[in-house]
C-alpha cells in the first residue's frame, strides 16, 4: 500500500496502535514502535520519513484534566525521546474545554498529532454523554471537532477522529459523523466497526468500514476491529478499501505483531513466531521500561501484571506459575519466576493467536436521561454536559 497521509504527516506504513487505557503507555508504545521498525525492508533508507512504521497513540487523557495539568494527565502525554511522531488522544464533552486542551497541546508543542475519542463504550464515560454515544448529538459532535481543528489550524498538528458505529443498531451515527468530521477539518477518521452496545463482543462489522469509505471521500478512512494478525489487516483493507488499520487488543502481549503488520504491508512474508524464551525476554524488557517510566519498581510491576496472561497465551505454563507471575512485585521476583518456566518451548501456533483481551457480551449502553429523544441538545443537557466536563479531573 502507499503511505498514509495524516495532514502533513506521512506514515510510510498505514498502521496505527489504538490508544488503550492502562496499556499504551510509553514503555508499551516503545516496544510496539521498535517491533514495527523491525518489519521494514532492510533496504529502506534510515531517513525514510517521519513515521515509516506506523503511528503509536498514547492512552486517552481527558480535556479537563489536561487543562488542570493534573500529574497523571501530564504523565500520560509525556513525550518519549524515541518517538518521531508523538500522538495524544483527547477525550472531552464540552467544546470550550476541548479547545483549551488542544490550545495547550499546540502552543506548548506537547503533541505532533491529536486524536479525538468518540469510541469509548465504558459506562462511566457514556453516562456522561461522552465517547461512543456523543456523536448522537450531531451539533455537539461538530462543535467539538471544529473547536479542536480551529485551534490546531496552521500548527502542522493534524486532528483526527476515532469513533464507533453508534449507540446501537437503532441509533447509528458513523456516516453522519464521518461527513461532519471531514467538514470540520479532521485529517482522518477511524471506525471501530462495533456499536457501543456491542462493547467488545461478537464480530466487527467490516462492511460498515466499507460504507464509511464510500461516504467520506476527501480524507483517509481507517478501519478498526478484529485485527488479530497481519493477514487480518490485509483482508480488512482488501474487503473495505480503507486507507489503513488501527490495531487494539490484537497486540496485547504481542508487540511483535507490528513487525508482522509492517512486513505484510511492505509485501514481505516475514512473521514473528517467538518461543517462550523470546517472549520472556520481551516481558523482562517491558518490566525494565516500566520501572524507568514510573520511577517506582512496585508500581511498575503492578502495572505489568495485567500483561502477564496476554504474553503467556498459548504457552504451557501451568496455573500456579501463571498466578505467581500475576503477583510479582519486584524485578528479582520476575526473574525468578520466568527462570522457572520451560523456556525451551517453541511457538505454540494457533494457541498464541486469535482473540485476546476483554470481549464479554453485548451491553445496554448507559446514556444521560433524555439523550435519545432527539439528536439536538436542550438546556438541561447542555447544563449536564458542562457539569460532566467539570466533574472529570483524572487522567
Amino acid at each position: 500500500m502507499s503511505a498514509l497521509q495524516i495532514g502533513p504527516i506521512a506514515v510510510g506504513t498505514p498502521v496505527v496502535l489504538a490508544p488503550m487505557a492502562g496499556v499504551t503507555n510509553a514503555p508499551f508504545r516503545q516496544l510496539c514502535r521498535e517491533a514495527g521498525a523491525a518489519g521494514l525492508p532492510t533496504d529502506l533508507p534510515t531517513a525514510a520519513g517521519p513515521a515509516p512504521a506506523g503511528l503509536y497513540v498514547a492512552e486517552m487523557v481527558t480535556s479537563r484534566a489536561l487543562v488542570e495539568r493534573t500529574p497523571e494527565s501530564m504523565r500520560i502525554i509525556s513525550r518519549d525521546a524515541g518517538e518521531r511522531v508523538h500522538s495524544v488522544q483527547l477525550y472531552g464533552v464540552d467544546p470550550a474545554t476541548v479547545r483549551l486542551a488542544v490550545r495547550m497541546l499546540v502552543t506548548e508543542r506537547r503533541a505532533d498529532h491529536i486524536d479525538l475519542n468518540f469510541g469509548c463504550p465504558v459506562p462511566k464515560v457514556t453516562r456522561k454523554g461522552g465517547g461512543a454515544v456523543l456523536p448522537w448529538k450531531s451539533e455537539l459532535f461538530s462543535a467539538i471537532v471544529t473547536a479542536a481543528c480551529q485551534e490546531a489550524d496552521g500548527s502542522g498538528i493534524p486532528v483526527t477522529v476515532k469513533m464507533r458505529m453508534g449507540i446501537d443498531t437503532d441509533h447509528l451515527t458513523y456516516l453522519d459523523a464521518g461527513l461532519r468530521a471531514q467538514e470540520a477539518g479532521a485529517a482522518s477518521v477511524a471506525l471501530h466497526a462495533r456499536t457501543a452496545a456491542d462493547y467488545y463482543s461478537g464480530t466487527a462489522h467490516w462492511e460498515a468500514i466499507a460504507r464509511l469509505k464510500e461516504t467520506v471521500t476527501d480524507i483517509p478512512v481507517l478501519g478498526n476491529g478484529d485485527i488479530w494478525s497481519a493477514e487480518d489487516a490485509l483482508a480488512m483493507v482488501e474487503q473495505t478499501g480503507c486507507d489503513g488499520v488501527v490495531v487494539g487488543r490484537g497486540c496485547q502481549g504481542r508487540p511483535w505483531l507490528f513487525t508482522d503488520l509492517v512486513a505484510a504491508f511492505s509485501g514481505s512474508p516475514v512473521r514473528v513466531r517467538p518461543g517462550l524464551a523470546e517472549v520472556a525476554a520481551v516481558l523482562r524488557r517491558h518490566a525494565e521500561l516500566m520501572v524507568e517510566h514510573f520511577g517506582d519498581e512496585l508500581k511498575a510491576l503492578r502495572e505489568l501484571r495485567k500483561h502477564m496472561a496476554w504474553y503467556l497465551k498459548g504457552y504451557v505454563v501451568g496455573g500456579e506459575a501463571r498466578a505467581a507471575l500475576g503477583l510479582v512485585s519486584t524485578l528479582a521476583e520476575l526473574d525468578e519466576r520466568l527462570a522457572a518456566l520451560d523456556l525451551d518451548q517453541p511457538y505454540p501456533g494457533a494457541g498464541a493467536e486469535g482473540p485476546r483481551g476483554r470481549a464479554g457480551t453485548p451491553k445496554t449502553p448507559h446514556v444521560p436521561e433524555g439523550w435519545l429523544r432527539s439528536r439536538d441538545m436542550d438546556d438541561a443537557l447542555r447544563e449536564m454536559i458542562a457539569q460532566a466536563e467539570s466533574s472529570v479531573s483524572g487522567g
